[in-house]
């Protein structure tokens, strides 16, 4: 018979037993931990400058290094993006826009034209994203104030999607900024076929049509006093004629105009000669060459003696010495001949313009005032022999 073998049964484990197995095991491993070279790790990015270390990934870089060189893995990364042998035009157009909107995020709004300019550049068949790109680039344009050009891109965009409501609303005010009003009634109309009351076009349309009717008036304005302006030369011309007075660089009467009768002084040119009640009235200047001062009378009748400009003017306050008054003085005139000519300053001003050799420059007669028999008054003749 054979003999029977007997194995024990396994007994299970108590609760007692698996929390000290359990204590035991977390044990060992703290021990294991605890017995690890202690070492700080120094390969990641410090919380404080984890941005700058992620700029300087191909993957999450925005701008190209300070010196100009990229890694082997950016440049492959630019040329996928930016390669017309990798990408078809409208997928570089789409590219280009993608980066433009990027420096448009960040108000870099120069580099975003930068970047839709080039897109546009691409001239792809894709009527929207020429759209968006004309349009963008208007936006751009318009937050640096360069209101010609957001007009002109974004009736540009207008003309790849008339529906593109953006591009329509920025052209109406571009064109409102521009004083083209005409324009900007035009979009604004467009704009209401399809919202009767929206309050932002109906304001922007109602102030261009305000702004077109002022506008209107002030032309108005200007061609009637052009107009008047032109007969005031007319007459004045006229009268230069008929006085006879010689105009320096004037061949012959027909070559007299008021371009060469505009006085030559800064701060002087809207004294020019003009007439009123029929009396011309002149611009003049007195030369006082010991003082190399002058003084410049901007409204002189041709129906006054120079002399009464005269006792207006004296005693001058440079003059100390009390030289210079109407009993003291000599007035000359540097003709067309290169001589210097004394007249009678108690002539009338008409009369002292047609006076032999006298020639008029620059609109404007001038004279020089010298205290008479002094060495400064000889002297100044001298220089002239």
């Amino acid at each position: 018979m054979a003999e029977e073998t007997t194995k024990e049964a396994k007994q299970p484990i108590t609760e007692e037993e698996r929390i000290a197995l359990c204590q035991k095991l977390d044990k060992e491993l703290d021990d294991f931990i605890d017995s690890l070279e202690k070492k700080r790790y120094t390969e990641g990015w410090p919380e404080d400058r984890w941005e700058e270390e992620m700029d300087k990934h191909p993957f999450f870089m925005k701008s190209t290094p300070e010196d100009g060189a990229l890694s082997p893995l950016a440049e492959g990364l630019a040329k996928l993006k930016y390669d017309p042998e990798e990408n078809t035009p409208v997928e570089l157009a789409g590219n280009y826009k993608e980066d433009g909107n990027f420096n448009f995020k960040h108000k870099n709004y120069r580099m975003a034209i930068l970047g839709y300019t080039e897109g546009i550049k691409q001239r792809c068949n894709d009527a929207d994203i020429n759209a968006s790109l004309y349009n963008n680039r208007a936006a751009s344009h318009w937050h640096l104030k360069n209101y010609r050009s957001a007009l002109f891109d974004s009736e540009k965009a207008l003309t790849f999607n008339p529906n593109h409501t953006k591009a329509r609303i920025r052209a109406a005010k571009a064109s409102l900024e521009v004083k083209k009003y005409d324009s900007c009634i035009e979009h604004c109309e467009k704009l209401l076929e399809g919202d009767k009351k929206d309050k932002e076009i109906i304001e922007l349309l109602n102030t261009a049509k305000k702004k077109r009717t002022e506008h209107d008036r002030d032309q108005r304005k200007k061609e009637r006093k052009n107009a008047k302006d032109g007969e005031q030369k007319e007459l004045v011309i006229k009268a230069i004629i008929e006085r006879g007075i010689k105009i320096s660089k004037c061949d012959d009467e027909d070559d007299i105009d008021l371009s060469k009768l505009e006085p030559s002084l800064p701060g002087s040119q809207d004294a020019i000669v003009h007439i009123k009640d029929g009396v011309l009235r002149w611009p003049v200047l007195l030369l006082y060459p010991e003082y190399q001062m002058t003084d410049f009378i901007r409204d002189c009748p041709e129906n006054v003696p120079l002399q009464s400009q005269l006792e207006q003017l004296f005693p001058a306050p440079w003059d100390e010495e009390n030289k210079y008054n109407c009993s003291k003085i000599n007035v000359y005139f540097e003709g067309y001949d290169k001589m210097p000519h004394v007249i009678d300053p108690s002539k009338n001003l008409g009369d002292l313009l047609v006076i032999k050799y006298f020639e008029l420059k620059a609109g404007t007669p001038a004279f020089f005032v010298l205290p008479r028999g002094t060495l400064i008054e000889r002297r100044f003749l001298e220089s002239y022999i």
